[in-house]
C-alpha cells in the first residue's frame, strides 16, 4: 500500500531552530524594552513631579520676593509722600511769611517817601544834596530792591510748590499702583492646586501690551523718589533762601547810616589784599621766569645732545646701502636704525616745539610781570589815598566841643582842676 504525502511546505531543521531562536529572541528584546520603557516612564515620571514641585516652589518664592520688594518701595514711597506733605507745608509757611514781610515794606516806604517830601520844603542855599537826601533816596532804593527780591521768592516759591504738587502726583499714582500690584502677587501667592478658581486660560504665554522689564519697574520708582527728593532739596534750599533774605533785608535797612565807613574799611582792605596777591604774584612770576630759563636752556642742551646721535643712526643708514648684491638686504639692524632715525626726528621736533612754547610761555610771563609792576604801582597810590581819606574821616568821630568845655580851656579853670586832681 503507498504512503501518500500532504502538499505542504516543508522546512529544514536549521529553520525550524531558527525560528525558535527568532521568537525567543524577539521575546526577550521585546520584554526589555518594555522594561525599559516601564523605567524611563517611572524616571519621567519621577522627574516631572519633582520639575513641576520645585517650579512651584520657585515661582511662590519668587512672587514672595517680589511681594517684599514691591513692599519695600511702598515704605519708601509712603516715607516720600509724607516728607512730601511737610515739605509742601513748609514751604507754604515760608511763602506766607513772605508776603507778609513784602506787605510790611509798604510802611517804611511811606515814611521816607514822607520825609522827602518834608525836605522839599528848604529854601534857598539850604536846598542841597546832602547826605541825608542821599541816604534817604538810598533807602528807597534799598526798600525797591527788597520788594523786588521778595517779589522774586514769592514767585519762585509758587513755581516750587507747583513742582512739589507733581511730583507729590506722581508719588501718591506710583503708590496707588503699588498697592495694587502688591494686593495682585499675594493673591496668586496664595492660589495654590485646590483652589477653587483655577482654570485654563485662552493664552496665558501671551505678553500683555505695555509690559516693562523689571529695570524698567525699578527705574520708574527711583526716578520718582530721586525726583521728589531733588525738588525737596530744591524747596529746602529756597526755604534757607527765603529766611536769608527776610534777615538780610532787615539788615539791610538798620546797616544804612555805617554804609560809607563801611564801604572806605572794605575798600581799603581789598587794596590791600590785592595788593598782597599781586606782591605774591610778583614773586611767583619771577621765580617761574627763572624756572622757564633754566628749562629753555635745558631743552637747547637736549636739542643739541639729539645731534650726533642723528648723525651716528644715518651714517649707519648711509654705509649700510654700500653692501653688495643680495647682502643689501632690509634686515633687523635696518628697520631698527630707520626707526631710530625717525625717532630722533620726532624727539627732536617735539623738543623744538616744547622749546618754542617756553619761549611763547617766557614772553608771556615778562610781559605779565611788567603789567603787575604798573598795576602794583597804581594800587600802591590808590590806597595811599583811601587811607588819606579815612584818617581825614576820622575827625567825623571826633566829639565836637560845648560851649562850657571850650570856655574852660580858654580860662584855664580845666588845667587847674587836673592840677588840683593829680
Amino acid at each position: 500500500m503507498a504512503t501518500e504525502v500532504r502538499p505542504t511546505t516543508r522546512f529544514q531543521p536549521p529553520d525550524w531552530f531558527t525560528s525558535n531562536y527568532t521568537i525567543s529572541t524577539n521575546a526577550e528584546r521585546q520584554r526589555d524594552a518594555s522594561h525599559q520603557t516601564r523605567q524611563e516612564s517611572r524616571f519621567l515620571r519621577n522627574e516631572t513631579d519633582n520639575q513641576t514641585k520645585w517650579d512651584q516652589h520657585s515661582n511662590n518664592v519668587r512672587l514672595a520676593d517680589r511681594a517684599d520688594h514691591i513692599r519695600q518701595w511702598k515704605e519708601i514711597l509712603e516715607k516720600t509722600l509724607a516728607d512730601l506733605d511737610k515739605e509742601i507745608s513748609d514751604l507754604s509757611d515760608a511763602k506766607q511769611l513772605t508776603e507778609q514781610s513784602l506787605q510790611a515794606k509798604d510802611l517804611p516806604t511811606d515814611v521816607a517817601i514822607e520825609c522827602l517830601t518834608l525836605r522839599e520844603g528848604r529854601q534857598a542855599i539850604d536846598v542841597v544834596e546832602d547826605e541825608p537826601e542821599n541816604q534817604l533816596h538810598k533807602e528807597v532804593e534799598v526798600i525797591d530792591g527788597i520788594k523786588k527780591q521778595l517779589h522774586n521768592k514769592i514767585s519762585e516759591a509758587f513755581e516750587q510748590l507747583c513742582l512739589l504738587q507733581e511730583a507729590r502726583q506722581q508719588i501718591q499714582a506710583d503708590l496707588q499702583d503699588k498697592n495694587i500690584a502688591l494686593g495682585i502677587d499675594i493673591d496668586q501667592y496664595n492660589l495654590s492646586e485646590t483652589s477653587p478658581n483655577i482654570s485654563y486660560k485662552p493664552d496665558p504665554l501671551r505678553v500683555p501690551k505695555g509690559s516693562t522689564t523689571p529695570q524698567q519697574w525699578e527705574d520708574f520708582s527711583r526716578y520718582n523718589k530721586e525726583r521728589a527728593d531733588a525738588e525737596m532739596k530744591a524747596s529746602t534750599r529756597l526755604r534757607e533762601a527765603i529766611h536769608h533774605t527776610l534777615q538780610q533785608t532787615d539788615n539791610d535797612l538798620e546797616a544804612q547810616r555805617l554804609a560809607t565807613e563801611y564801604a572806605f574799611r572794605k575798600r581799603i582792605h581789598e587794596f590791600e589784599r590785592a595788593k598782597d596777591e599781586l606782591e605774591w604774584q610778583k614773586k611767583n612770576t619771577e621765580e617761574e621766569i627763572e624756572e622757564l630759563e633754566n628749562d629753555i636752556r635745558g631743552i637747547e642742551e637736549a636739542i643739541r645732545a639729539k645731534i650726533n646721535p642723528m648723525k651716528l643712526a644715518q651714517t649707519r643708514l648711509e654705509n649700510r646701502t654700500y653692501r653688495p648684491n643680495v647682502e643689501l638686504c632690509r634686515d633687523a639692524p635696518q628697520y631698527g636704525l630707520v626707526d631710530e632715525v625717525k625717532q630722533l626726528e620726532a624727539s627732536k621736533r617735539a623738543l623744538e616745539e616744547k622749546l618754542k612754547q617756553a619761549k611763547h610761555a617766557l614772553d608771556g610771563l615778562e610781559a605779565n610781570l611788567h603789567r603787575i609792576n604798573d598795576d602794583l604801582s597804581l594800587k600802591n597810590n590808590s590806597l595811599m589815598l583811601d587811607n588819606r581819606c579815612m584818617n581825614v574821616r576820622e575827625r567825623l568821630q571826633t566829639k565836637p566841643m560845648t560851649s562850657l568845655e571850650r570856655n574852660l580851656t580858654l580860662t584855664g579853670i580845666e588845667r587847674e582842676r587836673s592840677k588840683v586832681l593829680a
